[in-house]
């Protein structure tokens, strides 16, 4: 299957009564229908990665307006940093760490050391999207990676990746204002964009370029900054230098430049007065302060959350109904990122059939998704000797499908989430879809990287699994975010459930003998057989790479 086949089971935006002429009319109106199975799974696979049964469970309690706050919460739990599991095959950590030691502390070592401890680090990152909170933070800590994009090949200390994805997490869900000054200066953001080497006598325009195009008011034909704002950007930020004993950034004030530094027009010719000595730093704080009272950079970030968390073309009626009025929630609420999102997963565009199942996951959403989803079994955390090649093996696995976390392409991320027309339909190709499939194929009948799917366990955390009808109706709920027709339905039952069979109850009978007696081998691997082959078969179709 190419992706031109892959890509006729997504559901046009075009093929509901929703829609006026091309586009959409619902907006940021709240939503007041139904809320039930198919709303929560919608919900979860977009503001976390999959929709575990569990999960599901919990918040279908809820109301609507409760899950969503619930989702809004930051972590309560600081996840520890990552540790030394590179001790193997006579490898000892040059720096004296030891084995299961966290090493973010730890003096800096050489080439060899750091690569180590970056896969350390990606590893552990892994970790924490697959042991989640009932929260929004992980999938939050992902986008903002892409929206201030670093690589961990580039930074080469791997202390300093790791400091960075500290500073993402610290800020996901707080004020966009303090995210962005956090991330300037932040040493890891210093090296890899030459902030470093900014010097009154050599301004380095590197990173000055990326915090207009990129990082605040974007590129689109209502962001009009010239190369003079860049220029003055790039002035007012020199000075900054990382420390690598202490892994923090500070500012060397006889490295600064102390002349006015003018805006363009577009900034109202916006001047900022040098400053000397240590006040040189409130030169940052004035910059930031003109930027943001640019209406643009509310729009920017807002198209970024919707591409992200809705879908990848914002036509005219997105950007009336849903930008303009979210940017304005935005701006008014100077910046703060959680009102924003209460909006829109709150709104009845959010649930509006046109943007349901109408995402191609992410490798990263895929491979961690489908985990969480099947509830596979790793070591327990603390175990690092065990876990650490468990979590590598699926961060490989995303890596292998076109998404290494810590390291995308380039300054922009991902092409997926900014390379019109094709947006996230890159995801999909003919060398990423085998892929997935061979690794769907392996975690479910052998291994991959020693995990495995156990459909027994996944089918018992459905309703009523001993019923063919309803299994194969509940499990689809969990696993695909588009309908089937009941043809396809029956297929399924009748094709790996009943094995040809014409009465129902010849699964019901395999289901019950065996949860009658789970320890006998042979009731065991009869049902084993069936699940294995129904689950392997609804993963291998189009439908479930979606979203």
């Amino acid at each position: 299957m190419d992706r031109r086949d892959f890509l006729t089971i997504a559901p046009s935006r075009k093929r509901t009564t929703t829609v006026l002429g091309s586009r959409t009319d619902t907006g940021l109106t709240p939503y007041s229908g139904a809320w039930g199975t198919a709303q929560v799974v919608h919900l979860l696979k977009r503001a976390m990665f999959g929709a575990a049964p569990l999960d599901v469970r919990h918040f279908e309690g809820m109301s609507l307006d409760a899950a969503v706050d619930a989702l809004l919460q930051a972590n309560a739990v600081t996840p520890t940093p990552p540790v030394n599991n590179y001790n193997t095959g006579g490898y000892t950590d040059p720096t004296g760490v030891a084995p299961g030691a966290p090493w973010v502390t730890a003096p800096d070592g050489d080439e060899d050391l750091n690569r180590k401890r970056n896969a350390s680090y990606k590893a552990w990152w892994t970790g924490l999207m697959l042991n989640q909170e009932r929260t929004i933070h992980e999938k939050l800590v992902l986008f903002w990676h892409n929206h201030f994009a670093t690589e961990t090949n580039t930074i080469a200390d791997g202390r300093f990746s790791y400091g960075y994805n500290v500073a993402l997490r610290t800020n996901a869900l707080g004020n966009f204002k303090n995210l962005v000054k956090a991330i300037t200066l932040d040493p890891g953001m210093l090296v890899y964009l030459n902030g470093y080497l900014n010097e009154k006598t050599a301004a380095d325009e590197n990173y000055a370029r990326e915090l207009l195009e990129l990082f605040t008011c974007g590129k689109g034909p209502d962001s009009q900054y010239q190369e003079e704002d860049v220029r003055a950007a790039a002035h007012v930020l020199t000075g900054y230098k990382v420390d690598k004993v202490t892994c923090t950034s500070f500012f060397d004030a006889t490295k600064h430049d102390i002349t006015n530094k003018t805006f363009s027009p577009w900034f109202s010719n916006k001047v900022i007065t040098g400053k000397t000595g240590t006040m040189g730093t409130t030169e940052l704080d004035d910059m930031l302060g003109i930027i943001f009272l640019q209406q643009e950079v509310a729009k920017f970030i807002c198209r970024k959350f919707y591409q992200f968390f809705i879908y990848y073309e914002i036509d005219a009626g997105a950007e009336a109904n849903v930008i303009t009025p979210l940017a304005n929630i935005f701006r008014e609420g100077n910046y703060e990122i959680k009102p924003l999102l209460s909006a829109l997963f709150k709104s009845e565009h959010f649930y509006d059939p046109l943007n349901m199942s109408c995402l191609i996951k992410s490798p990263v959403d895929f491979t961690v998704g489908m985990c969480r989803e099947f509830g596979v079994k790793f070591a327990p955390s603390a175990n690092y000797a065990q876990v650490y090649p468990q979590w590598t093996a699926l961060q490989n696995a995303a890596t292998n499908q076109q998404q290494n976390i810590g390291d995308p392409p380039g300054v922009s991320g991902w092409e997926a989430y900014y390379l019109a027309p094709q947006f996230h339909e890159l995801w999909i190709n003919t060398d990423t879809l085998p892929k997935r499939n061979m690794m769907v194929d392996s975690i479910i009948t052998t291994t991959y990287g020693g995990l495995s799917i156990d459909p027994i366990a996944f089918a018992d955390m459905m309703p009523n699994p001993s019923d063919p009808v309803a299994l194969v109706k509940d499990s689809l709920d969990i696993l695909y975010r588009m309908g089937v027709s009941d043809n396809t339905r029956s297929f399924l039952k009748n094709s790996f459930l009943l094995l040809g069979q014409d009465q129902d109850y010849y699964w019901t009978q395999a289901w019950n003998l065996y949860k009658a007696d789970t320890s006998n081998t042979m009731n065991k691997n009869t049902v084993l057989k069936h699940l294995s082959e129904l689950y392997k078969y609804i993963m291998n179709l189009s439908e479930y790479h979606l979203a």
